[in-house]
């Protein structure tokens, strides 16, 4: 049995980068305290549970990574200095997940989506969002005859799936949820690639939030840049990427016009925020965040609005519990699950790399399979 000498610098570093190392690896105590150094085998597992070349595990100081895509904040100055090991991971679970994906789809012919990055020299909202709905399947009031915004967003998200994104959704890494998932520090990223963007939406940030946050995403594809943000006030950061898929974000959910032309009808009523959401299908807060941009409402009234929202609506966050598989689907995106199921039932994909993408294993896998796959053949109408 080999055993290798790690530097003591690089185990303080897996242990900030992957935090849950001493669970997966209950020797890693006695690694640190020089009484033991792990085998070969056990470098291999954890560089494979962390995501990074083994040869990382050899240096003698960390090494200096570089993340595959921009963290854009709205303030600069506030927030950690570097983003979070929870974000870290998550992100790379989503990009092992994204390339056996891609793999999976170029192996059975499927053609590069035609949308993405398409208006890459091009950012008016109007014409991008037009492009969205169009490919979405999305008329201009699509939410309109919707009961209610969390309608709208189911709506939305199956029509996003359905055009081969993957929406995934969580407030923990994994199942974990002793690591929950920061919306102060990220609302969500997204991964760009012409056979499998995928789209994370954190789960812990209000709900009212998350409709804004997959419209951003959108129009991120659309013009083919990848990124992660927080939106703070859902303002954009600095940066021209950002601001442009704001402006493409809130036209696609409130047209400028449409708004414009409600707002004369309803803007002397007592609520007018309350009574635009439920026309549009959308947060009190977006439509409000969309009059400031449109001069319908000043600054200190848009910040007054926002901490008073924000107060009333700190406590409505969904909490974890619920039917556990459909909480699988929602984690692992209806399009990537299906694929996965798929994989597995063809005998393209071996089991235990089935276990490994979607962190669910043996029995719990099996019936996860079992439980939802038939919902999923028939969301695909097949």
């Amino acid at each position: 049995m080999v055993r290798v000498k790690v530097s003591p610098a690089i185990l303080e570093w897996v242990e900030r980068r992957y935090p849950s190392v001493r669970s997966r690896f209950p020797q890693f105590d006695s690694w640190m305290r020089g009484e033991r150094q792990p085998t070969l085998r056990q470098l291999e597992e954890l560089a494979k549970k962390m995501a990074i070349p083994l040869g990382y595990l050899f240096f003698t100081d960390p090494p200096k990574e570089e993340l595959p895509i921009p963290f854009f904040r709205t303030q600069k100055d506030r927030g950690p200095s570097e983003p979070s090991p929870e974000y870290k991971e998550m992100l790379y679970i989503l990009r092992r997940r994204q390339a056996w994906m891609r793999e999976y789809l170029e192996g059975r012919g499927y053609a590069p989506l035609p949308f993405v990055g398409k208006f890459a020299d091009t950012k008016d909202p109007i014409e991008v969002t037009q492009d969205i709905r169009q490919v979405l399947h999305l008329e201009e009031d699509w939410s309109a005859p919707l009961h209610t915004w969390e309608e709208a967003f189911q709506t939305l998200r199956k029509n996003v799936e359905k055009a081969g994104i993957v929406v995934v959704s969580s407030g923990v890494v994994e199942n974990n949820p002793y690591r929950a998932l920061d919306p102060t520090e990220f609302r969500g990223f997204v991964l760009i690639d012409p056979y499998a963007p995928f789209i994370f939406i954190n789960a812990a940030d209000a709900k009212a939030a998350q409709i804004f946050t997959l419209a951003h995403e959108l129009a991120h594809i659309w013009l083919g840049k990848g990124a992660a943000f927080d939106l703070e006030y859902l303002q954009p950061a600095e940066e021209e990427i950002e601001k442009a898929c704001n402006q493409i974000a809130a036209e696609f959910l409130v047209p400028s016009e449409a708004l414009r032309k409600h707002w004369r009808e309803i803007s002397s009523e007592k609520t007018p925020f309350r009574d635009l959401a439920q026309r549009f299908k959308v947060s009190e807060l977006v439509i409000a965040r969309r009059a400031l941009d449109l001069g319908l409402i000043t600054k200190k009234d848009f910040f007054e609005f926002y901490e008073e929202y924000r107060q009333k609506n700190k406590q409505k966050r969904v909490s974890g519990g619920g039917n556990f598989y459909a909480t699988q689907v929602q984690r692992l995106g209806k399009y990537f699950a299906r694929s996965i199921i798929q994989a597995v039932q063809e005998g393209s994909l071996l089991y235990h790399e089935a276990y490994r993408l979607t962190g669910l294993y043996g029995r719990t896998f099996a019936r996860f399979v079992e439980r939802s796959f038939q919902e999923l053949r028939h969301d695909w109408g097949k």
